[in-house]
Protein backbone atom coordinates (compact mmCIF):
# COMPACT_ATOMS: atom_id res chain seq x y z
CA UNK A 1 0.00 0.00 0.00
CA UNK A 2 1.35 3.45 -0.72
CA UNK A 3 2.88 5.68 2.07
CA UNK A 4 1.58 8.69 0.08
CA UNK A 5 -2.24 8.70 -1.34
CA UNK A 6 -2.83 12.32 -2.80
CA UNK A 7 -6.63 11.71 -1.21
CA UNK A 8 -5.58 11.79 2.19
CA UNK A 9 -1.85 13.00 2.40
CA UNK A 10 -2.27 16.23 4.10
CA UNK A 11 -3.82 15.62 7.30
CA UNK A 12 -4.34 19.41 8.25
CA UNK A 13 -7.10 21.50 6.23
CA UNK A 14 -5.12 24.28 4.46
CA UNK A 15 -7.11 27.32 3.45
CA UNK A 16 -4.17 28.66 0.77
CA UNK A 17 -4.65 28.44 -2.86
CA UNK A 18 -4.42 25.00 -4.78
CA UNK A 19 -0.80 24.79 -6.15
CA UNK A 20 0.85 22.15 -8.79
CA UNK A 21 3.63 20.41 -7.90
CA UNK A 22 5.82 19.64 -11.64
CA UNK A 23 8.38 17.20 -12.30
CA UNK A 24 11.39 19.87 -13.85
CA UNK A 25 12.40 17.19 -16.04
CA UNK A 26 9.29 17.67 -18.04
CA UNK A 27 6.90 19.77 -16.58
CA UNK A 28 4.30 17.62 -16.65
CA UNK A 29 2.04 18.00 -13.33
CA UNK A 30 2.65 15.36 -10.51
CA UNK A 31 0.54 16.17 -8.24
CA UNK A 32 -1.84 19.00 -6.46
CA UNK A 33 -1.71 19.62 -3.39
CA UNK A 34 -3.35 22.99 -0.76
CA UNK A 35 -0.87 25.81 0.22
CA UNK A 36 -0.91 26.96 3.65
CA UNK A 37 -1.82 30.77 4.34
CA UNK A 38 -0.44 32.98 7.25
CA UNK A 39 -3.71 32.32 9.53
CA UNK A 40 -3.03 28.59 8.81
CA UNK A 41 0.38 29.54 10.78
CA UNK A 42 -1.52 30.72 13.80
CA UNK A 43 -3.53 27.78 14.16
CA UNK A 44 -1.08 25.02 14.13
CA UNK A 45 1.00 27.11 16.08
CA UNK A 46 -2.06 26.81 18.43
CA UNK A 47 -2.72 23.45 18.28
CA UNK A 48 1.02 22.17 18.01
CA UNK A 49 1.53 23.78 21.94
CA UNK A 50 -1.87 22.04 22.90
CA UNK A 51 -0.90 18.70 22.17
CA UNK A 52 3.43 19.53 22.91
CA UNK A 53 2.68 19.44 26.86
CA UNK A 54 1.52 15.98 27.25
CA UNK A 55 4.26 14.86 24.14
CA UNK A 56 6.52 16.33 26.64
CA UNK A 57 5.16 14.20 29.42
CA UNK A 58 5.34 10.85 27.62
CA UNK A 59 8.38 8.62 28.69
CA UNK A 60 11.30 9.26 26.37
CA UNK A 61 11.48 5.50 25.48
CA UNK A 62 7.90 6.18 23.74
CA UNK A 63 9.40 9.12 21.95
CA UNK A 64 13.05 7.20 21.15
CA UNK A 65 10.05 3.98 19.70
CA UNK A 66 8.11 6.78 17.89
CA UNK A 67 11.69 8.06 15.67
CA UNK A 68 12.99 4.34 15.60
CA UNK A 69 9.93 3.43 13.69
CA UNK A 70 10.10 6.80 11.49
CA UNK A 71 13.45 5.38 10.63
CA UNK A 72 12.52 1.88 9.49
CA UNK A 73 9.57 3.16 7.71
CA UNK A 74 11.63 5.74 5.47
CA UNK A 75 14.04 2.43 4.69
CA UNK A 76 10.66 0.38 4.32
CA UNK A 77 8.94 2.80 1.40
CA UNK A 78 12.61 4.06 -0.06
CA UNK A 79 11.30 2.66 -3.39
CA UNK A 80 8.13 5.20 -3.58
CA UNK A 81 9.93 8.03 -1.89
CA UNK A 82 12.97 7.72 -4.03
CA UNK A 83 10.77 8.16 -7.06
CA UNK A 84 9.61 10.91 -5.54
CA UNK A 85 12.91 12.56 -4.75
CA UNK A 86 13.76 12.05 -8.21
CA UNK A 87 10.75 13.38 -9.63
CA UNK A 88 9.84 16.35 -7.55
CA UNK A 89 13.64 17.63 -6.86
CA UNK A 90 15.23 16.34 -10.39
CA UNK A 91 17.96 14.10 -7.84
CA UNK A 92 19.71 11.15 -9.82
CA UNK A 93 18.63 8.05 -7.50
CA UNK A 94 21.84 7.93 -6.07
CA UNK A 95 21.31 10.78 -4.52
CA UNK A 96 17.73 10.46 -3.84
CA UNK A 97 18.76 7.11 -2.46
CA UNK A 98 21.37 8.79 -0.07
CA UNK A 99 18.90 11.41 1.21
CA UNK A 100 16.70 8.13 2.17
CA UNK A 101 19.83 7.12 4.41
CA UNK A 102 20.51 10.12 5.80
CA UNK A 103 16.55 10.83 6.53
CA UNK A 104 16.84 7.18 8.44
CA UNK A 105 19.97 7.95 10.77
CA UNK A 106 18.77 11.43 11.31
CA UNK A 107 16.01 9.35 13.11
CA UNK A 108 18.22 7.03 15.20
CA UNK A 109 20.22 9.21 16.36
CA UNK A 110 16.99 11.66 17.37
CA UNK A 111 15.97 8.21 19.14
CA UNK A 112 19.04 8.23 20.68
CA UNK A 113 18.51 12.25 22.16
CA UNK A 114 15.15 11.20 24.04
CA UNK A 115 17.42 9.46 26.64
CA UNK A 116 20.28 12.10 26.82
CA UNK A 117 21.10 13.23 30.29
CA UNK A 118 18.72 15.91 30.71
CA UNK A 119 20.80 18.07 33.40
CA UNK A 120 23.84 18.67 35.81
CA UNK A 121 23.55 18.63 39.89
CA UNK A 122 25.29 21.69 40.58
CA UNK A 123 27.12 22.88 44.09
CA UNK A 124 25.40 25.65 45.71
CA UNK A 125 26.18 28.02 48.55
CA UNK A 126 22.42 27.11 50.33
CA UNK A 127 21.53 23.57 52.05
CA UNK A 128 19.46 22.67 48.83
CA UNK A 129 19.94 20.26 46.20
CA UNK A 130 20.53 22.38 42.96
CA UNK A 131 19.94 21.09 39.38
CA UNK A 132 19.88 22.52 35.70
CA UNK A 133 17.36 20.48 33.86
CA UNK A 134 16.65 20.35 29.65
CA UNK A 135 13.44 20.83 28.90
CA UNK A 136 11.68 21.59 25.31
CA UNK A 137 11.04 24.62 23.73
CA UNK A 138 7.47 23.94 22.92
CA UNK A 139 6.95 24.68 19.20
CA UNK A 140 9.95 24.22 16.62
CA UNK A 141 9.46 26.33 13.39
CA UNK A 142 11.10 24.49 10.42
CA UNK A 143 11.38 26.55 6.96
CA UNK A 144 13.02 24.21 4.40
CA UNK A 145 14.23 24.94 0.82
CA UNK A 146 14.01 22.47 -2.45
CA UNK A 147 17.57 21.69 -2.98
CA UNK A 148 17.71 18.72 -0.51
CA UNK A 149 14.34 18.44 0.42
CA UNK A 150 14.31 15.52 2.78
CA UNK A 151 17.20 15.87 4.33
CA UNK A 152 16.87 19.44 5.39
CA UNK A 153 13.28 18.74 6.34
CA UNK A 154 13.97 15.96 8.83
CA UNK A 155 17.44 16.95 10.61
CA UNK A 156 15.14 19.95 12.39
CA UNK A 157 12.09 17.58 12.42
CA UNK A 158 13.11 13.95 14.00
CA UNK A 159 15.48 15.82 16.61
CA UNK A 160 12.92 18.49 17.71
CA UNK A 161 10.36 15.49 18.04
CA UNK A 162 12.77 13.36 20.00
CA UNK A 163 13.39 16.24 22.74
CA UNK A 164 9.46 16.53 23.48
CA UNK A 165 8.54 19.64 21.17
CA UNK A 166 5.72 19.93 18.55
CA UNK A 167 6.90 21.17 15.08
CA UNK A 168 5.38 23.45 12.09
CA UNK A 169 7.23 22.81 9.10
CA UNK A 170 6.94 24.56 6.09
CA UNK A 171 8.44 23.15 3.13
CA UNK A 172 9.12 24.69 -0.31
CA UNK A 173 5.98 24.61 -2.29
CA UNK A 174 8.48 23.08 -5.32
CA UNK A 175 9.06 20.11 -3.13
CA UNK A 176 6.01 20.10 -0.88
CA UNK A 177 5.80 16.38 -1.25
CA UNK A 178 9.19 14.87 -0.65
CA UNK A 179 9.96 17.85 1.24
CA UNK A 180 6.93 18.02 3.43
CA UNK A 181 4.22 15.70 3.30
CA UNK A 182 6.43 12.13 3.27
CA UNK A 183 7.15 13.54 6.54
CA UNK A 184 3.90 13.85 7.86
CA UNK A 185 2.91 10.39 6.56
CA UNK A 186 5.93 9.09 8.06
CA UNK A 187 5.59 10.21 11.46
CA UNK A 188 1.62 9.34 11.08
CA UNK A 189 2.34 5.62 10.42
CA UNK A 190 5.01 5.65 13.18
CA UNK A 191 2.32 6.50 15.99
CA UNK A 192 3.53 9.99 16.50
CA UNK A 193 0.38 11.40 18.14
CA UNK A 194 -1.98 14.23 16.68
CA UNK A 195 -1.05 17.63 16.13
CA UNK A 196 2.72 17.35 17.15
CA UNK A 197 3.53 17.79 13.45
CA UNK A 198 2.04 20.36 11.38
CA UNK A 199 3.28 20.44 7.02
CA UNK A 200 2.58 23.82 5.94
CA UNK A 201 3.71 24.05 2.09
CA UNK A 202 4.23 27.81 1.43
CA UNK A 203 5.59 31.34 0.22
CA UNK A 204 7.23 34.21 2.13
CA UNK A 205 4.20 35.05 3.91
CA UNK A 206 3.81 31.37 5.67
CA UNK A 207 7.46 31.73 6.55
CA UNK A 208 7.10 35.29 7.97
CA UNK A 209 3.89 34.20 9.98
CA UNK A 210 5.45 31.63 11.42
CA UNK A 211 8.66 33.83 12.48
CA UNK A 212 6.35 36.36 13.97
CA UNK A 213 3.89 33.73 15.78
CA UNK A 214 4.57 34.13 19.71
CA UNK A 215 4.20 30.26 20.50
CA UNK A 216 6.80 29.57 17.98
CA UNK A 217 10.04 30.12 20.33
CA UNK A 218 12.66 28.60 17.88
CA UNK A 219 13.10 28.97 14.26
CA UNK A 220 15.19 26.31 12.28
CA UNK A 221 16.13 27.80 8.78
CA UNK A 222 17.59 26.55 5.89
CA UNK A 223 17.84 28.39 2.54
CA UNK A 224 19.85 31.12 1.36
CA UNK A 225 21.49 34.16 2.70
CA UNK A 226 19.56 37.13 1.55
CA UNK A 227 16.74 34.97 2.91
CA UNK A 228 18.11 33.96 6.68
CA UNK A 229 19.07 37.79 6.67
CA UNK A 230 15.53 38.71 6.81
CA UNK A 231 14.33 35.76 9.44
CA UNK A 232 17.03 36.58 11.39
CA UNK A 233 16.16 40.06 11.52
CA UNK A 234 12.61 39.29 12.07
CA UNK A 235 13.39 36.88 14.45
CA UNK A 236 15.27 39.43 16.81
CA UNK A 237 12.43 41.62 17.21
CA UNK A 238 10.66 38.76 18.04
CA UNK A 239 13.26 37.48 20.55
CA UNK A 240 13.10 33.93 19.97
CA UNK A 241 16.25 31.87 19.20
CA UNK A 242 16.68 31.49 15.57
CA UNK A 243 19.10 28.81 13.91
CA UNK A 244 20.55 29.96 10.20
CA UNK A 245 22.13 27.62 7.59
CA UNK A 246 22.32 29.71 4.73
CA UNK A 247 24.47 29.70 1.67
CA UNK A 248 28.23 29.32 0.56
CA UNK A 249 30.92 29.94 -1.96
CA UNK A 250 32.99 27.12 -0.61
CA UNK A 251 36.85 26.32 -1.91
CA UNK A 252 38.65 23.58 -3.05
CA UNK A 253 42.28 24.36 -2.37
CA UNK A 254 44.57 21.86 -4.56
CA UNK A 255 48.47 21.92 -3.62
CA UNK A 256 50.99 21.41 -5.89
CA UNK A 257 51.98 17.68 -4.30
CA UNK A 258 47.89 16.70 -5.01
CA UNK A 259 47.39 13.11 -7.19
CA UNK A 260 45.49 14.86 -10.51
CA UNK A 261 44.94 11.09 -11.34
CA UNK A 262 42.87 10.98 -7.82
CA UNK A 263 41.69 15.00 -7.46
CA UNK A 264 39.41 15.46 -10.95
CA UNK A 265 36.50 13.23 -9.82
CA UNK A 266 36.60 14.37 -6.33
CA UNK A 267 36.63 17.65 -7.47
CA UNK A 268 33.84 17.37 -10.60
CA UNK A 269 31.71 15.67 -7.63
CA UNK A 270 32.46 18.80 -5.52
CA UNK A 271 30.59 21.21 -8.25
CA UNK A 272 28.87 19.33 -10.29
CA UNK A 273 26.51 16.73 -7.74
CA UNK A 274 22.58 17.53 -7.79
CA UNK A 275 23.10 20.26 -10.30
CA UNK A 276 25.49 22.30 -8.06
CA UNK A 277 22.18 22.54 -6.13
CA UNK A 278 23.44 22.28 -2.70
CA UNK A 279 25.03 24.92 -0.15
CA UNK A 280 28.08 22.93 0.29
CA UNK A 281 29.01 22.88 -3.45
CA UNK A 282 32.69 23.59 -4.29
CA UNK A 283 31.93 27.03 -5.86
CA UNK A 284 35.50 28.09 -6.17
CA UNK A 285 38.93 25.58 -7.17
CA UNK A 286 42.44 26.92 -5.94
CA UNK A 287 44.59 25.42 -7.81
CA UNK A 288 48.66 25.63 -7.53
CA UNK A 289 49.70 27.35 -10.83
CA UNK A 290 51.97 24.46 -11.27
CA UNK A 291 49.27 22.38 -12.03
CA UNK A 292 46.61 24.79 -13.01
CA UNK A 293 46.15 24.45 -16.89
CA UNK A 294 46.65 20.55 -16.61
CA UNK A 295 43.56 20.35 -13.94
CA UNK A 296 41.44 22.69 -16.20
CA UNK A 297 42.04 20.79 -19.23
CA UNK A 298 41.12 17.54 -17.29
CA UNK A 299 38.44 19.31 -15.26
CA UNK A 300 37.09 20.01 -18.43
CA UNK A 301 37.01 16.87 -20.21
CA UNK A 302 35.48 15.16 -17.58
CA UNK A 303 32.42 17.79 -17.47
CA UNK A 304 32.15 17.30 -21.24
CA UNK A 305 31.75 13.70 -20.84
CA UNK A 306 29.00 13.54 -18.26
CA UNK A 307 25.51 12.96 -19.17
CA UNK A 308 22.82 14.93 -18.65
CA UNK A 309 19.00 14.50 -18.89
CA UNK A 310 15.89 13.09 -17.00
CA UNK A 311 17.16 11.36 -13.68
CA UNK A 312 14.15 9.43 -14.09
CA UNK A 313 14.04 8.20 -17.33
CA UNK A 314 17.55 7.73 -17.77
CA UNK A 315 20.90 6.71 -16.43
CA UNK A 316 22.44 10.44 -15.97
CA UNK A 317 24.93 12.51 -13.63
CA UNK A 318 23.15 15.69 -13.96
CA UNK A 319 19.02 15.66 -13.93
CA UNK A 320 17.41 19.34 -14.35
CA UNK A 321 17.82 22.51 -12.32
CA UNK A 322 14.51 23.17 -10.28
CA UNK A 323 13.16 26.27 -12.29
CA UNK A 324 13.93 28.83 -14.98
CA UNK A 325 14.49 31.46 -12.22
CA UNK A 326 17.25 29.34 -11.26
CA UNK A 327 18.51 28.43 -14.74
CA UNK A 328 18.05 32.30 -15.84
CA UNK A 329 20.73 33.24 -12.71
CA UNK A 330 23.08 30.39 -12.86
CA UNK A 331 23.46 31.49 -16.69
CA UNK A 332 23.69 34.57 -16.43
CA UNK A 333 26.38 34.64 -13.72
CA UNK A 334 28.45 32.58 -16.55
CA UNK A 335 27.91 34.68 -19.53
CA UNK A 336 28.77 37.94 -17.03
CA UNK A 337 31.70 36.29 -16.26
CA UNK A 338 32.69 35.53 -19.62
CA UNK A 339 32.37 39.23 -20.75
CA UNK A 340 34.76 40.13 -18.24
CA UNK A 341 37.77 37.73 -19.62
CA UNK A 342 37.12 34.62 -18.10
CA UNK A 343 36.97 31.42 -20.37
CA UNK A 344 34.16 28.83 -20.36
CA UNK A 345 36.31 25.62 -20.80
CA UNK A 346 33.45 23.35 -21.09
CA UNK A 347 29.61 23.76 -20.86
CA UNK A 348 28.07 27.22 -20.46
CA UNK A 349 25.11 25.89 -22.59
CA UNK A 350 21.61 24.36 -22.12
CA UNK A 351 18.47 22.68 -23.36
CA UNK A 352 15.49 23.53 -21.47
CA UNK A 353 16.53 23.39 -17.60
CA UNK A 354 19.37 20.83 -18.35
CA UNK A 355 22.12 22.64 -17.73
CA UNK A 356 25.96 21.56 -18.61
CA UNK A 357 28.59 21.13 -16.11
CA UNK A 358 30.87 24.00 -17.27
CA UNK A 359 34.21 24.92 -16.43
CA UNK A 360 35.32 28.82 -16.02
CA UNK A 361 39.47 29.49 -16.06
CA UNK A 362 41.09 32.54 -15.94
CA UNK A 363 38.50 33.86 -13.48
CA UNK A 364 39.27 36.67 -10.47
CA UNK A 365 37.66 38.69 -7.76
CA UNK A 366 35.55 40.52 -10.74
CA UNK A 367 34.12 37.32 -12.59
CA UNK A 368 30.48 36.90 -10.95
CA UNK A 369 29.92 33.08 -10.94
CA UNK A 370 33.40 33.26 -8.98
CA UNK A 371 32.58 35.91 -6.34
CA UNK A 372 29.10 34.79 -5.81
CA UNK A 373 27.20 31.62 -4.71
CA UNK A 374 26.04 30.29 -8.25
CA UNK A 375 23.90 27.32 -6.99
CA UNK A 376 24.18 25.44 -10.20
CA UNK A 377 26.75 22.83 -11.84
CA UNK A 378 29.80 26.12 -12.38
CA UNK A 379 33.05 25.19 -11.43
CA UNK A 380 35.40 28.20 -11.43
CA UNK A 381 39.32 27.59 -11.20
CA UNK A 382 41.88 29.88 -10.66
CA UNK A 383 45.68 29.36 -9.71
CA UNK A 384 47.61 30.43 -6.70
CA UNK A 385 51.84 30.48 -6.19
CA UNK A 386 52.03 30.02 -2.26
CA UNK A 387 50.35 28.62 0.54
CA UNK A 388 49.80 32.54 1.66
CA UNK A 389 48.01 33.36 -1.34
CA UNK A 390 45.94 30.37 -1.21
CA UNK A 391 44.92 30.65 2.37
CA UNK A 392 44.03 34.56 1.79
CA UNK A 393 42.11 33.47 -1.48
CA UNK A 394 40.08 30.49 -0.19
CA UNK A 395 39.60 32.74 3.27
CA UNK A 396 38.10 35.78 1.22
CA UNK A 397 34.75 36.82 0.73
CA UNK A 398 31.62 36.88 2.84
CA UNK A 399 30.83 33.06 3.30
CA UNK A 400 32.46 30.55 5.46
CA UNK A 401 30.37 27.06 5.26
CA UNK A 402 33.07 24.36 3.91
CA UNK A 403 36.27 23.95 2.51
CA UNK A 404 37.95 20.88 0.80
CA UNK A 405 42.11 20.73 0.58
CA UNK A 406 44.09 18.18 -1.31
CA UNK A 407 47.58 17.14 -0.76
CA UNK A 408 49.58 14.29 -0.44
CA UNK A 409 50.63 15.84 3.31
CA UNK A 410 47.93 15.34 5.79
CA UNK A 411 49.38 17.25 8.21
CA UNK A 412 50.31 20.10 5.76
CA UNK A 413 46.17 19.85 4.73
CA UNK A 414 45.51 20.64 8.38
CA UNK A 415 47.76 23.36 9.21
CA UNK A 416 46.52 25.19 6.16
CA UNK A 417 42.89 24.77 7.38
CA UNK A 418 43.64 26.82 10.81
CA UNK A 419 44.09 29.52 8.46
CA UNK A 420 40.73 29.32 6.90
CA UNK A 421 37.50 30.21 8.94
CA UNK A 422 34.93 28.12 8.03
CA UNK A 423 32.31 25.90 9.55
CA UNK A 424 33.61 22.63 7.97
CA UNK A 425 36.77 21.21 6.68
CA UNK A 426 37.64 18.34 4.39
CA UNK A 427 41.85 17.16 3.97
CA UNK A 428 41.70 15.15 0.61
CA UNK A 429 37.52 15.42 0.40
CA UNK A 430 35.43 17.84 -1.73
CA UNK A 431 33.07 19.81 0.45
CA UNK A 432 29.93 18.65 0.06
CA UNK A 433 29.43 15.99 2.98
CA UNK A 434 26.96 14.96 5.19
CA UNK A 435 26.44 12.92 8.18
CA UNK A 436 23.66 12.43 11.03
CA UNK A 437 26.40 12.19 13.76
CA UNK A 438 28.14 14.90 12.82
CA UNK A 439 27.75 18.71 13.81
CA UNK A 440 26.93 21.08 10.60
CA UNK A 441 26.74 24.75 10.15
CA UNK A 442 28.96 27.90 8.77
CA UNK A 443 29.99 30.88 9.87
CA UNK A 444 29.92 34.73 8.92
CA UNK A 445 27.26 34.67 5.83
CA UNK A 446 27.08 31.14 6.00
CA UNK A 447 24.85 30.75 9.14
CA UNK A 448 25.26 30.85 12.81
CA UNK A 449 27.38 28.17 13.41
CA UNK A 450 27.11 24.40 13.95
CA UNK A 451 22.95 23.61 14.63
CA UNK A 452 22.46 20.62 13.68
CA UNK A 453 24.03 17.11 14.88
CA UNK A 454 24.92 15.50 17.89
CA UNK A 455 25.32 17.74 21.34
CA UNK A 456 24.27 20.69 18.80
CA UNK A 457 20.86 19.71 18.86
CA UNK A 458 20.36 19.34 22.31
CA UNK A 459 21.25 23.19 22.34
CA UNK A 460 19.11 24.36 19.80
CA UNK A 461 15.64 22.92 20.20
CA UNK A 462 15.71 22.60 24.66
CA UNK A 463 15.93 25.37 27.29
CA UNK A 464 17.98 24.93 30.50
CA UNK A 465 16.01 25.46 33.30
CA UNK A 466 17.54 26.00 36.80
CA UNK A 467 15.65 24.78 39.70
CA UNK A 468 16.56 24.35 44.01
CA UNK A 469 14.57 22.06 46.10
CA UNK A 470 14.95 23.22 50.00
CA UNK A 471 13.77 21.05 52.63
CA UNK A 472 12.34 24.08 54.80
CA UNK A 473 11.15 27.41 53.94
CA UNK A 474 14.49 29.67 53.05
CA UNK A 475 14.95 32.64 55.86
CA UNK A 476 15.47 36.10 54.89
CA UNK A 477 16.62 38.84 57.64
CA UNK A 478 13.22 41.05 56.18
Amino acid sequence: MPLLDPKTWQPHSLSGPEYAVTEPATGDTLATVTLASAEDVSAAAEAGRAAQAEWARVPHFVRAGVLRKAGDLFAAHAEELREWIVRESGSIPGKAEFELHVAAQECYEAAALASRPVGQVLPTEAPRLSYTRRVPVGVVGVIAPFNAPLILSIRSVAPALALGNAVVLKPDPRTAVCGGLSLAAVFAEAGLPENLLHVLPGGPDVGQALVADPRVPVISFTGSTAAGRAVGEAGGRHLKRVHLELGGNSALVVLEDADLDAVISTAAWGSFFHQGQICMTTGRHLVHESIYQEYVDRLAAKADSLAVGDPHREQVHLGPIIDDAQLTKIHSLVQASASRGAKVAAGGTHEKLFYRPTVIAGVDDASPAYAEEVFGPVAPVRSFSTADEAAALAAHGEYGLSLGIVTRDAARGLDLAERIPTGIVHINDQTVNDEAVAPFGGIAASGTGARFGGEANLEAFTDVRWTTVRGDVAPYPF
